[in-house]
């Protein structure tokens, strides 16, 4: 098989999994040859030292095509080593890890890997410490680091002989002025020295908690990852072979050795990519467009779909690993229980999976002699061309009948997988890769065609052997003096300039994604995300291997102590004691008394994921609030709800939460901004607040009645209820005003900035007048503050508030997880409806991915559209589809923070110019309408509208406050602009049921 080859154009893949270890050498030159350039391939199991697995491959790959190693130009590992090591829990390779915040004041109440599992943060967090330091999104100083403050806490650490630092700062991804970061780790090194020091900023963008998690993670697999690493390294040099050694990340591009002994994490999901990309090489003179990627393995089916520019589309704005939340780009992969070894049954029902016999097929497969019924035993049944184990051994298994079943039930399954990942109804090629791919039919609804291409079986090795070199830039920029188009140009030529620099040839690299998004309440500032990337440049000396220089405690271990680590005495149990999945949904009560519910980590949850629900995608996410106030239960704090109708005539209803922009609040976490802004409005209105309200239900704003209330904090009562019942854009648009009993209510007002600045308004001509003062503050005091409102009587409460939303968030919530333990996900409108009082109050809008997104600043607020494409919905038997002519064509949801409606719109091409029109208002505010995740029943905020997002579009009928005429003037389509549109209620209000009526056990 040996071929003259001229200068240095092979390209070694290899892949190490989970079971198998493959290989590949190839000529990319000579993609175009029947062979596609493959010259050897290899695949053989994966050892436990990695490195004796990849010394194999290559050296029987070298054997059988009597390869020169002189023409080998690069050698390209994937690798799933680093992430085993996290989902196992292997306390042999994971290393305790100290991490130093830059925080100032902020932050203290949602300390370091308190969103984790328990026994994830016992065996990886070993020290924390918050010292000053941090930014604020315009680049001022939260506060200046302490050098002493600093060294003081490398004492600690050395005492603790921990070897791994994290240092995270607030807004660091921006900070190119101070520097925080890296002048912390500086002194760090010298008080440290030889210890591993991780800057979060290098390992994930903004979001300051998950951000720290990644980089929390990244520094305790730092020793293995070295180690492992120079291992690959081993054999490279041992054959003789004088090029660099990559390793595989996880958006299909390569890091050099150096880069991913430093930045481990960016390889976790680099596997399903590999065969994503690997599959594209071997069609690509077939197909020039997205495509969608099946890999059927064993045991299971993993579907990604591969956009144009030839890279896989993403996730989300997070991930999760091990049950630790991230955000660092992975691959949207969507798997089912479907493999070639997916046990097969044939009762009184017939079954495919999803249990398999996995590697075992071999040995437990009829066509092999074994005596289990598999899905590749089927498949031989039905195609007589299949050349696999012994034919003979299966006749008989199934009658015909069954064997028609198989292939349709594989069929619908691998149809409505693929269904789910499209991004719009049209066809598209799909490739199928992977051993199981036998299984899979010839054709699929929904497929242009289906490509099963020669080599698809190491797929995943010619991925990383064809992977090329990538950068991302994300970044927050002023747009005062410059224009956006100015700025976008200017960031895309660095991103450019950055890929050549990390290896990218200059002809090859290319801007391959980018978008832009105006922050909210910040002046003149927008976030801009790019994305470049090229093939590697080959004719750079400069990049040739860099010897990975081990430091910290265990450099000495040597590569054959890598058999340890396959043993079970590390390993540490995966149960979290604290998850709650374990409760029975249907049997669980809340604790209520004499009237007064005691809130639990279960009753915290589902508000949580309901307050999102009934934000309309507006009011920030909940989630740093929720992990903030359960860390409070756990101390031991009482958190109390009481019902509205209960508060007497003379009661003080204090009310207070957050303001300011969302992408603040996902950076900058909570101080004691909002308790500093009540203590200091209770001295001017010389009255204390006995109960506390939210002045929003929806999104983040929605638990702070709770927190505020919290017996740590006021230690008052909370009322189940709020004076909107969603989210609103402005402090005006609330019902005290809609009552207009008194005005200005909301003055005097307070606000604090957590980081010793506090405003007080004692007066005011008007409420308009107090959310327009308040803004221009807002943006002075960085973006974000704590807010209190002058307390309110008890009856007058009673007369403005919108009843029982804190039950209402607590049904919607109990509805989700319902849905998710049910795998009814994709009824979850249908269940949230019911629980918010039957069919009558809402209605499911639309069904559908989302095909386009825009956004604009104006005044403060972001303004965009977002257009959803219908989707047929999935019914009938056997799983055939059904169209549901409810949801074809296009939907147009305009928001202002919020979503204001949802519009059935159709658009029409006219000498070159597209033209819209406006067909039908299926929902408009007051009602509420919300864009839920099809994928996982939870709320989609407008900051994560995404193109290629699969969503189910909500509407809930407004409160009976809200449709009054004057109620409409201040928060119906008026009041966002849009005078053309007339409001017509999409149901008829009930008010939510309190849960303190339903399960009150009084004594």
């Amino acid at each position: 098989m040996g071929m003259a080859l001229d200068g240095k154009t092979l390209r070694i893949g290899v892949d190490v999994g989970g079971t198998n270890t493959d290989g590949v050498i190839l000529d990319p030159s000579r993609a175009s040859d029947p062979d596609k350039g493959i010259i050897a391939w290899h695949k053989g199991p994966t050892t436990p030292n990695p490195s004796v697995g990849i010394n194999d491959a290559i050296v029987a790959m070298f054997k059988s095509a009597k390869v020169d190693p002189s023409r080998v130009a690069s050698v390209a590992i994937g690798t799933t080593h680093f992430v085993n090591a996290v989902v196992e829990r292997d306390a042999a390779r994971l290393s305790k890890v100290a991490v130093l915040r830059l925080c100032g004041p902020f932050s203290q109440h949602t300390l370091p890997c308190a969103d984790w599992p328990d026994d994830m943060r016992g065996l990886i967090l070993g020290y924390y410490a918050l010292l000053k330091g941090g930014l604020e999104v315009d680049g001022q100083l939260i506060s200046n680091i302490d050098e002493a403050q600093i060294k003081n806490e490398c004492s600690v650490i050395r005492e603790k002989s921990i070897r791994s630092v994290v240092i995270n700062g607030i807004f660091s991804p921006i900070d190119m002025v101070e520097r925080q970061e890296e002048r912390a780790a500086e002194i760090v090194r010298a008080e440290i020295p030889g210890c591993h020091v991780v800057c979060s900023k290098e390992v994930a963008n903004l979001g300051f908690l998950e951000r720290e998690n990644a980089a929390i993670l990244n520094a305790s697999i730092l020793a293995f990852a070295q180690k492992t690493i120079r291992s690959f390294q081993d054999p490279i040099i041992r054959l003789g072979l004088k090029c660099p050694v990559f390793i595989t990340q996880n958006d299909g591009t390569i890091l050099s050795s150096e880069m991913a002994a430093k930045l481990p994490i960016r390889t976790f999901s680099s596997g399903p990519t590999n065969s994503m990309r690997g599959a594209a090489f071997l069609v690509r003179n077939q197909v020039d467009e997205a495509v969608m990627v099946v890999d059927i393995g064993g045991t299971t089916t993993d579907v990604g779909f591969l956009l144009a520019n030839g890279f896989p589309r993403q996730q989300a704005a997070y991930s999760e690993l091990g049950g630790v939340r991230m955000n660092f780009s992975c691959p949207d992969i969507k798997s089912i229980g479907l493999g070639g070894g997916s046990i097969v049954r044939d009762s009184d029902a017939f079954t495919i999976g999803p249990d398999s016999v996995g590697y075992k097929i071999t040995k437990e497969a009829l066509i092999f002699g074994g005596s289990t019924l598999t899905a590749t035993d089927c498949a031989v049944l039905s195609d007589e061309s299949l050349d696999i184990g012994n034919r003979e051994l299966v006749n008989g298994a199934l009658n015909s009948e069954s064997l028609a079943i198989f292939k349709a039930s594989v069929k619908h399954k691998l149809e409505k997988i693929i269904d789910t990942m499209k991004t719009s109804p049209a066809d598209l090629p799909v490739l199928l890769v992977g051993g199981g791919a036998i299984i899979a039919p010839d054709d699929l609804k929904g497929a242009t065609k289906v490509l099963k291409p020669k080599w698809s079986g190491i797929a995943n090795a010619i991925g990383a052997a064809t992977a090329g070199v990538g950068i991302v830039i994300d970044t927050v920029e002023s747009t005062e003096s410059k224009t956006t188009k100015e700025l976008v140009d200017r960031i895309c030529n660095d991103a450019i300039e950055k890929a050549i620099a990390a290896g990218a040839s200059m002809s090859t690299a290319k801007i391959v994604e980018m978008d832009t998004l105006p922050l909210s309440y910040i002046a003149n500032k927008s976030r801009f995300i790019v994305r470049a990337a090229g093939e590697f440049d080959y004719s750079r000396t400069d990049l040739l291997n860099t010897q990975i220089e081990e430091s910290g405690p265990d450099k000495d271990l040597q590569t054959d102590e890598f058999q340890t680590f396959e043993g079970g005495s590390n390993k540490l149990s995966t149960v979290n004691t604290k998850i709650l999945e374990d409760i029975d949904i249907n049997s669980y009560k809340p604790k209520i008394r004499n009237r007064v519910w005691y809130i639990s980590e279960t009753d915290l949850s589902w508000i949580a994921s309901g307050c999102y629900i009934l934000g309309t995608g507006g009011g920030g996410s909940p989630y740093s609030s929720m992990v903030r106030i359960r860390e409070m239960l756990r101390r031991g704090d009482v958190i109390r709800v009481v019902s509205p109708a209960d508060l007497p005539d003379d009661a003080a209803v204090g009310c207070g939460g957050g303001a300011g922009s969302p992408t603040v609040g996902i950076e900058k976490l909570a101080g004691d901004e909002m308790v500093q802004a009540q203590e200091e409005l209770f001295k001017v209105c010389h009255q204390r607040a006995s109960h506390m309200i939210a002045v929003e239900i929806g999104g983040h704003n929605g638990l702070q009645s709770m927190l505020l209330g919290a017996s740590s904090n006021l230690n008052i009562p909370a009322i189940d209820g709020d004076w909107m019942g969603r989210a609103y854009p402005t402090k005006w648009q609330t019902t005290p005003v809609v009552f207009g009993e008194r005005s200005p209510i909301f003055a005097p007002v307070a606000m604090a900035d957590g980081n010793g600045n506090v405003i007080i308004m004692p007066k005011a001509v008007s409420d308009f007048h107090v959310e327009r003062i308040c803004r221009a503050a807002l943006s002075e005091m960085g973006s974000q503050v704590g807010t209190a409102d002058a307390p309110v009587s008890g009856d007058e409460c009673r007369r403005w508030v919108v009843e029982n939303t804190i039950s209402q968030s607590w049904r919607i919530g109990r509805a989700v997880a319902r849905a998710r333990r049910d795998n009814q996900v994709s009824n979850v409108a249908e269940m949230i409806i019911a629980e918010c009082g039957g069919t009558e109050v809402g209605k499911v809008l639309w069904k559908g991915k989302i095909v386009g997104v825009n956004r604009i600043l104006k005044t403060g607020h972001v303004y965009g559209e977002c257009i959803i494409e219908g989707t047929a919905d999935d019914e009938g038997p056997q799983g055939a589809n059904s169209p549901d002519c409810r949801f074809q064509g296009l939907l147009k949801i305009p928001f202002k923070n919020e979503n204001i409606a949802a519009i059935k719109i159709s658009r029409t091409t006219v000498d070159g110019k597209m033209h819209e029109k406006e067909e039908e208002v299926l929902g408009l505010v007051p009602d509420l309408i919300t864009i839920i995740d099809a994928h996982d029943g939870e709320a989609v905020g407008t900051p994560e509208y995404r193109y290629g997002l699969l969503v189910i579009v909500l509407g809930i009928t407004a409160s009976n406050k809200w449709t009054s005429g004057r109620g409409l003037e201040i928060g119906g389509p008026k009041s966002f602009g849009m005078d053309h549109l007339t409001y017509n209620p999409l149901g008829k209000f009930v008010k939510p049921t309190s849960v303190i009526d339903e399960f009150d056990v009084t004594s």
